[in-house]
C-alpha cells in the first residue's frame, strides 16, 4: 500500500489489523477467515481504492501459508512452532549453491568468508524461528557442498590419496576413495572424505555454524 491505514472496521469483531503492506490475520475456523477476507477486501478496494494482489491473499492453515520469510508448523502443545518458510530455503541454496559452486577458482579461503558473511546476515533475521533441526540440517549440506569443491580441486587420484591419509584416513580407505569413479556429490558423503573434511576441519577452515549462532541468538 501507498499510504498508511488503519482499518478501524476489523476491531469490533475482535480482529486487529494495524498500520502495514502486509498482514496475517489470524481466526478461529474457516469461515471466519472466509468473512474476514471478505470484509478486508471489500474495505481496502471500494473505501480505500486499493488494490488487493489474489495471488498473495488467501484463507489457509497458517502451516501452509508464509509471511515475511517465515511460517508455521502444526501447533504443539498448544503453541504455534514458527519455522523458516521453504521458499527462504530454497533462496538461502540457490546462493550457496552460487557462492560454492565446482567450477569456481575462488581460493577456498574467500569463498569461506562470503559464505560466512552471508549466511550470518541470514541468520540474524531467521533466528527467530523454532525448528533448530533446519539450521543443522543446512550446516551439514553446506559442508558437503564444500566437500566436493575441495574434492575436485584435488584433481588427481595421487594427490586425493596424499591428502586424505595427511588428514588422518587409513591408506587403505584413502586408496578405495582416490580410485572412485564415483561423482563428486556422491564421494562427497563418503566416510573416507567425510572423516577427513569434517566438521572439525572446517572449523579450523574458519567456516561459520549456522547452528551455533542460532544457539547464541537465543540464548542472549
Amino acid at each position: 500500500m501507498s499510504r498508511e491505514v488503519h482499518v478501524q472496521f476489523c476491531e469490533s469483531p475482535g480482529v486487529k489489523f494495524p498500520r502495514a503492506t502486509h498482514r496475517n490475520i489470524y481466526v478461529k475456523s474457516q469461515r471466519a477467515g472466509e468473512r474476514v477476507m471478505t470484509n478486508v477486501r471489500r474495505f481496502l478496494e471500494e473505501r480505500l481504492s486499493l488494490k488487493v494482489n489474489a495471488q498473495k491473499s488467501a484463507v489457509d492453515r497458517p502451516w501452509k501459508r508464509k509471511f515475511l520469510g517465515f511460517s508455521f508448523l502444526q501447533w504443539k502443545d498448544g503453541e504455534p512452532q514458527c519455522r523458516v518458510a521453504p521458499q527462504a530455503l530454497a533462496r538461502l541454496k540457490t546462493k550457496m549453491r552460487g557462492l560454492t559452486r565446482r567450477t569456481t577458482h575462488e581460493p577456498l579461503q574467500e569463498i569461506i568468508q562470503r559464505v560466512n558473511e552471508y549466511t550470518m546476515g541470514w541468520m540474524s533475521y531467521y533466528g527467530l524461528a523454532d525448528t533448530s533441526s533446519t539450521f543443522i540440517d543446512i550446516d551439514k549440506w553446506l559442508r558437503r557442498r564444500l566437500r566436493q569443491l575441495v574434492w575436485k580441486r584435488w584433481k588427481r587420484p595421487h594427490a586425493r590419496k596424499r591428502n586424505l591419509v595427511a588428514l588422518g584416513v587409513p591408506p587403505s580407505s584413502a586408496h578405495e576413495a582416490a580410485s572412485s569413479g564415483k561423482g563428486y556429490w556422491r564421494l562427497s558423503a563418503s566416510p573416507p572424505v567425510n572423516q577427513a573434511l569434517s566438521k572439525a576441519y572446517w572449523r579450523t577452515q574458519g567456516l561459520r555454524s549456522l547452528q551455533e549462532r542460532y544457539c547464541q541468538l537465543r540464548t542472549t
